[in-house]
């Protein structure tokens, strides 16, 4: 069971080859299982309830149940799941139970999925890597020594595990994409305002999304579909989807126009492993075999310019509600970043909402004629646990996430969708490691990148 996809997981409950009890019993047995150190909390009693409820349901002649009816799918401890703790990995919120659902557990709810548990995330959501207060490091299932990324760490491992089939997490600044390539995984960031952060969510400056983690591209549009429902008051509407995004899976990918980035855009100190650049000249190929016209992309803007998201960033860090008297229990970079963030002013806040139009409107310019842009997700491959993170130097910290993924921001402060494909492996100190491709579309256009997904996914 352990490698069927969402879609044949609720195929086979539907044709009663499966029942909801069986599957929700195999995913909780492999969660007890788990070795990546991925789960902050399983929730036994609640997930075969709701499976014998949802089994119930199917008596009904007239129920017609959706593409994911019956699939396990865990959130992600950032997002409220009624009666489930809601720690943010963080010691500060120990303890605290959720009293509803968020609007996007509603939704997955609604299409009859079954959150069997709350997956790891780093303090407050804030860092690259999943090294979460009071747990062991949340580690890729391909090695156990090397991080899974973050800040969607428990999300991405447990997929690429096998536990389950699909995991709810989150996108700020890469934080679905960098863990689906450290855990070789598809990790979508949706076009801003797609998914709506409703009914309790705020939006802010528009930098995170919710989203999916998933073996599969096909399993993600399913998810997509689902989650793209908006709630009154939403600021930001995405473009409207022409229809199905499962459904546009089944059309054959046009040729299409594709720029390559191989320059780090956000960082000038990062260095591009020799297995990532390999795995980009690899995926060159691919799409020139497939018929896609593939040419250079210019790097859209400086490593200056993209201060305005270091000062966003540090500001919603800081904006985030913490007890007063829980403050000094922070890690040292989570109280860094929202020491950096109470430094702001009112007027660097609007000069750095300023510059994130600015760098909007640029890489529009530069980069509209293309269908897509192809780089790598990260500069690296998955690093050993506590490669980044460094509490005698914060600031520090900081520098080397950005170092480590020097292009997954740039679609977040643009807006636009891109997605972490799991085309590569790599050896890599005698460890066999994936490395990730990201692709990135212009705004509206997720079909885009599933249907050239779905093409990529097929050719392997």
């Amino acid at each position: 069971m352990d490698q069927l996809t969402a879609l044949q997981t609720a195929a086979r409950i539907t044709s009663g080859e499966l029942s909801v009890p069986e599957v929700v019993d195999a995913a909780l047995e492999q969660a007890h299982a788990d070795t990546c150190n991925a789960w902050t909390f399983i929730d036994d009693e609640g997930a075969r309830r709701r499976a014998v409820h949802l089994q119930e349901r199917l008596a009904d002649r007239d129920f017609h149940p959706g593409p994911l009816f019956g699939v396990p799918c865990p959130i992600k401890d950032l997002n409220e799941c009624k009666g489930m703790p809601m720690e943010a990995g963080s010691a500060a919120l120990a303890g605290k139970v959720s009293i509803h659902d968020d609007g996007i557990v509603t939704l997955l709810k609604g299409a009859g999925t079954i959150p069997i548990g709350k997956t790891t995330t780093p303090e407050l959501g804030l860092p690259c890597y999943t090294e979460p207060v009071g747990r062991p490091a949340t580690v890729t299932p391909f090695d156990p020594t090397r991080m899974s990324g973050g800040s969607s760490g428990g999300a991405a491992a447990v997929v690429g595990a096998g536990e389950v089939p699909i995991a709810q997490g989150s996108d700020g600044g890469g934080s679905i994409r960098i863990p689906a390539s450290c855990c070789g995984v598809v990790g979508l960031k949706p076009t801003r305002g797609r998914i709506s952060s409703g009914p309790y969510g705020l939006d802010g400056p528009g930098l995170t999304t919710a989203g999916v983690l998933t073996r599969t591209v096909r399993d993600t549009a399913a998810a997509l579909d689902v989650l793209s429902i908006g709630w009154p008051g939403d600021p930001f509407p995405a473009p409207r989807a022409a229809g199905s995004f499962l459904a546009g899976c089944e059309h054959p990918s046009p040729r299409l126009r594709i720029g390559v980035l191989t320059d780090p855009v956000i960082s000038d100190d990062a260095e591009v492993h020799p297995a990532v650049a390999a795995a980009l000249a690899r995926t060159v190929r691919t799409l020139e075999d497939l018929g896609h016209i593939v040419e250079p992309a210019s790097r859209p803007f400086g490593a200056d310019a993209w201060n305005s998201f270091r000062c966003v960033w540090a500001v919603g860090a800081a904006s985030i509600p913490v007890p007063a008297e829980a403050e000094d229990g922070l890690l040292p970079y989570t109280r860094w970043l929202r020491e950096l963030g109470r430094g702001y002013s009112a007027v660097d806040l609007a000069d750095a909402q300023a510059g994130i139009q600015r760098i909007t409107r640029t890489t529009s310019e530069l980069w509209d004629h293309f269908d897509v842009v192809v780089s790598p997700t990260l500069a690296q491959p998955p690093l050993l646990v506590g490669g980044l993170r460094d509490d005698s130097d914060p600031a520090g910290d900081f520098d080397a996430q950005c170092a480590f993924t020097p292009w997954t921001s740039v679609w977040n402060l643009t807006g636009r969708p891109a997605i972490s494909l799991p085309l590569h492996t790599a050896v890599v100190d005698g460890v066999e490691l994936p490395i990730g491709m990201m692709f990135g579309a212009r705004m509206g256009q997720e079909d885009v990148l599933l249907a050239l997904g779905c093409q990529l996914e097929d050719a392997r």
